[in-house]
């Protein structure tokens, strides 16, 4: 993480009137839009799939630096197996003037942490492969591929030790 972050300042905070603005006027760079869709489309998503979504914006201090949004306990193949329940990161847009300082690493990890405060003990992404991809941000993480597709996106899971004091 860069020397410049402050994790003291850095936050997840719930999209509200106050700051929809700001989470809405976040923009990865041109070559990365094709790889995750605007916020706006994930607010729509969080609004319409509210009871499994999970939006956030990420904040600097008091600025907005990006937009998390996790996937809590849905159903991932229901008519082949009930049980397969699932938890993870849904969308991660970093501003364009802000990546490459730590900010997604830290919305990433946020969203592990809460999943894991939950009881759940793994968390799944998927990711576009090809140029640009977030691929390497991702295996660097510690999320390997689990061979599946979702969307025609690559699935990958990464194993979630227990919370302290669990």
């Amino acid at each position: 993480m860069s020397e410049a972050l402050s994790l003291a300042a850095l936050r997840l905070a719930p999209v509200t009137s106050q700051n929809i603005d700001a989470v809405c006027a976040v923009q990865v760079r041109a070559d990365q839009s094709h790889l995750v869709s605007p916020v706006m489309k994930s607010l729509a998503e969080a609004y319409a799939h509210g009871e499994v979504a999970w939006p956030r914006a990420v904040v600097d201090g008091g600025e907005v630096v990006g937009f998390v949004m996790a996937f809590l306990d849905i159903p991932w193949n229901p008519a082949e197996n009930p049980a397969d329940v699932r938890s993870g990161i849904w969308r991660l847009n970093i501003d364009a003037a802000h990546q490459g300082k730590g900010y997604g690493r830290f919305a990433v990890g946020a969203v592990l942490e809460e999943i894991r405060s939950r009881g759940t003990d793994r968390a799944y992404v998927c990711w576009d492969t090809g140029e640009h991809t977030p691929e390497p941000f991702y295996l660097g993480f510690g999320f390997t591929p689990t061979g599946e597709l979702s969307g025609g996106q690559r699935v990958g899971v990464l194993a979630l030790a227990p919370s302290p004091g669990s």
